[in-house]
């Protein structure tokens, strides 16, 4: 099912970022140029961590970006970005983040199966470690088959 949104599209590597926001708003505009969201979703991830604190950062180099259904999501929609250079959000235990994948869904319910999927993909640290090692798309491409 990860396979489903995980597409080359929404993937980007090793790209250069100064800060966390702009991390955020990386994976925020692929799910746009994808037409899964609104300007107004990706803003509302950054305000998300802003006004909530670093709860995005999940694991260990690891953030998983999203806001409120009613901030803009149009559809399901699943992106992944690694970092050249990892960022701090904050997070005492799991920063520094260098994978960021941000999602978004127009309902409290349509996202639970993508959700549930890229659970048990990360819950296999040999797939984290993946994500942050990758040097091509198709890498992750072949480990979400």
């Amino acid at each position: 099912m990860l396979a489903d949104y995980l597409t080359p599209d929404v993937i980007r590597l090793r790209i250069r970022v100064s800060n966390w926001q702009e991390a955020v708003r990386a994976g925020g505009q692929l799910l746009m140029q994808a037409g899964k969201c609104g300007l107004s979703y990706v803003e509302s991830m950054v305000r998300a961590v802003q006004e909530m604190g670093p709860y995005m950062v999940l694991a260990p180099g690891l953030a998983l970006a999203h806001a409120r259904p009613e901030d803009g999501a149009d559809v399901v929609g699943l992106s992944l970005v690694t970092l050249a250079t990892p960022v701090e959000f904050g997070s005492e235990t799991n920063d520094p983040v260098s994978v960021v994948i941000s999602f978004c869904a127009p309902d409290r319910e349509s996202h639970i199966g993508m959700l549930q999927s890229l659970a048990e993909f990360l819950i296999n640290e040999d797939n984290q470690r993946l994500l942050k090692t990758a040097e091509t798309v198709d890498e992750i491409l072949s480990a979400v088959i």
